[in-house]
């Protein structure tokens, strides 16, 4: 197969370079916005577990291909009491609001549809895992949360995929995936990251409010680069506690900070996503070699999704349904699929 022509990152000044045009484009610096309101005031941290898989899903068929298994941790703070350093970094960047800071650590497993082949099939997706520590800066004013942040990490054998993918099954019983042995070689990713979600009310009646959550973000470096943009629309009490559920990225993501407003927060939600790939390395292989396993990647990729939050006495559990468009050529036809689950706890 003859890999697609892709123009690649060159290092941190082009990486910079994006992270700085998508702050511009969402309107991101000091004296950008004015907040209608004070936002919610926060002194707890949060923590979050997450997990996406295909088999955590409403629907059937799916198990063990493509984007298989996401799993995460994370802490945000409270706001407002990061050291005086970072508290002027956040400011600088995203202008002014309350703030918080989130680190988290997050892993990726990517199989072909084929699994139970000792060699994968040309044109089928490669197996992939990637391990990434991340530093996000969060502010939010009272109808906008805006997000910068870095990942860094590995790419390969290193990040554990073949372990956790098959130490799982073996646990459970269940069949081995077969090919790991032609998993993507092992290489540094670094990755910078931007974005903005507002929140605009659309009526209030009889207790129950509905509003709307348009997003738009993007990153740049060595393991996914891309644009998104997207909408959430949701129903329930309590809205002004967050900006959307969590997920793991790529994805409309309203990370997880959140303040509840009432002692039980829930709502249902609906939305959509366009995201445009200049460059995922889990489909196109190394950015530094050739010769590797690798697929013609699409440059468009949609995104639906579904799902329901509940909050109560500082407790947020959350599930969300996604259906993705095809991300490279010769792909199963048809929406793929996969469920997302994430608790989050103050303290």
């Amino acid at each position: 197969m003859t890999r697609s022509l892709t123009t690649r990152p060159a290092g941190a000044s082009r990486m910079l370079g994006l992270s700085a045009g998508l702050a511009a484009a969402a309107g991101f610096g000091l004296g950008a916005r004015a907040a209608a309101a004070e936002p919610l005031q926060d002194p707890y941290g949060t923590f979050t577990a997450q997990v996406e898989n295909d088999a955590v899903s409403t629907l059937k068929g799916t198990s063990d291909q493509y984007y298989t298994s996401g799993l995460r941790l994370g802490w945000t703070s409270g706001t407002d009491n990061q050291p005086a350093p970072i508290e002027g970094l956040d400011h600088a960047l995203l202008g002014p609001g309350v703030t918080r800071i989130a680190i988290g650590l997050q892993q990726s497993i990517f199989t072909p549809r084929f699994t139970q082949l000792t060699t994968p099939l040309p044109g089928d997706r490669p197996y992939a895992g990637v391990l990434l520590a991340t530093v996000n800066l969060i502010d939010d004013t009272d109808l906008t949360r805006s997000v910068a942040g870095i990942q860094a990490g590995v790419l390969g054998s290193y990040a554990g995929g073949y372990q956790v993918q098959n130490g799982f099954h073996s646990l459970i019983g269940d069949t081995p995936n077969r090919g790991w042995s032609h998993q993507l070689p092992n290489q540094p990713v670094l990755q910078l990251q931007a974005g903005r979600t507002w929140r605009y009310p659309l009526l209030d009646r009889y207790g129950i409010s509905a509003d709307v959550l348009p997003e738009l973000f993007g990153a740049g470096g060595d393991f996914r680069t891309y644009a998104q943009g997207g909408a959430t629309v949701r129903i329930g009490q309590g809205l002004t506690s967050d900006f959307g559920t969590p997920r793991i990225s790529p994805g409309l993501d309203g990370t997880d900070a959140y303040k509840a407003t009432r002692k039980v927060v829930w709502y249902g939600f609906a939305g959509a996503d366009g995201q445009a790939v200049g460059y995922d390395a889990t489909l196109q292989g190394s950015t530094f070699r050739s010769g590797e396993p690798h697929v013609s990647k699409i440059w468009d990729v949609g995104e639906f999704e579904a799902g329901a939050a509940l909050l109560y006495h500082g407790v947020r559990l959350s599930y969300t349904q996604t259906w993705q468009t095809q991300e490279f050529q010769h792909a199963k036809s048809g929406l793929f699929n996969f469920g997302s689950v994430a608790l989050s706890a103050k303290f």
